[in-house]
């Protein structure tokens, strides 16, 4: 077995250096063909002379730039294309994932024949506020999109790097990993690893991004949207029904009090705001479409750095660059 480890790196400039310097021991330890992938998304301080700077040190890194920020999931899809090795191990930049236990994930990996493995914290390593909603995202995925094993997501996995085949096809710059590694294999499983906490900067992955990034994956890879769209206008109607029957009533027994101005606002707000929730939601889709239709690239590589031409190298730019999930999702 090999391993690729592909690591999306944004303002990280102060703690690449120390997790590449206990990466790399790690991967020799294991005594198996090893790379490690920097893929630097367009970050605004010197991260890219960082991770540059480490592939010419380390003759097992290579660095890739991209040409703009385009979003954490981009960044791993861009990796994740470029590795050249049997198994992918993805992580973070920012050392709360220990380089001390990607041997823990790929013995699992080994030892049950799963295709996917998940590293679960022992502890939770973010706030109240941010671990809720963490964990209702997960609920959704498991609930809307049918993801097996949602409730155990985490950004340190390692899987089979040919699941990569099965979102191949894929376009458009809304992505999500996990979604589309689902799509590949059921073989997922999980194991409980140590978790450190952040000690530069602070996570991206604020409750509001979590949520705009649970929204693109609902409106990308599901038509729960649309099916939610038809319950609310049927209740819709049932309400009106049942309104307009009442008035009918106290109409026909004598309870002769002409509906005014207030019953009237009311039937119609609650109509229209029904008709512009499903017609919102349709534009979401249309939307989608036309900017898939458009061919608008999910990553383009700026330049590379370290051993390039090594066989099995990674593809041009031009064919990698196809699909993502948004930018600014860390």
């Amino acid at each position: 077995m090999s391993v690729s480890v592909v690591i999306p790196c944004y303002r990280s400039a102060g703690t690449l250096p120390p997790l590449v310097a206990r990466l790399i021991p790690v991967l020799r330890d294991l005594s198996v063909p090893h790379e490690v992938v920097l893929v630097v998304d367009g970050s605004p301080d010197d991260t890219w002379e960082v991770a540059s700077g480490l592939a010419r040190e380390f003759e097992a890194v290579r660095a890739i730039r991209l040409s703009r920020n385009y979003g954490q999931h981009n960044a791993l899809v861009a990796g994740i294309r470029d590795a050249r090795l049997d198994v992918v191990v993805t992580m973070d930049d920012d050392l709360q994932h220990p380089p001390e236990q990607i041997p823990l994930l790929l013995a699992t990996l080994e030892g049950d024949r799963l295709d996917l493995v998940y590293g679960i914290a022992h502890d939770e390593e973010h706030g109240a506020v941010r671990s809720l909603a963490s964990r209702s995202v997960k609920a959704c995925m498991a609930g809307a999109l049918g993801v097996r094993g949602a409730r155990m997501l985490s950004a340190f996995r390692a899987f089979r790097t040919r699941l990569r085949d099965g979102f191949e096809g894929l376009s458009g710059p809304h992505f999500s990993v996990d979604v589309a590694l689902s799509w590949a294999t059921t073989q997922v499983g999980s194991v409980h690893v140590h978790m450190n906490e952040r000690r530069h900067g602070r996570s991206n992955y604020t409750p509001r991004l979590l949520a705009r990034h649970a929204a693109n994956m609902f409106l990308g890879y599901s038509t729960a949207p649309l099916r939610a769209a038809s319950y609310l206008g049927f209740l819709a109607g049932v309400f009106g029904l049942l309104l307009g029957g009442t008035v009918l009533w106290r109409f026909t027994t004598g309870d002769t009090t002409v509906a005014g101005f207030t019953t009237i606002a009311s039937m119609v707000a609650l109509f229209s705001s029904a008709q512009l929730i499903a017609v919102g939601i349709l534009g979401e889709y249309i939307g989608r479409i036309h900017g898939s239709g458009m061919g608008r690239p999910a990553y383009v590589v700026r330049e590379r750095a370290g051993s390039s031409g090594a066989p099995g190298a990674a593809r041009t730019a031009t064919t990698t660059a196809r699909a993502g999930s948004g930018p600014d999702d860390r």
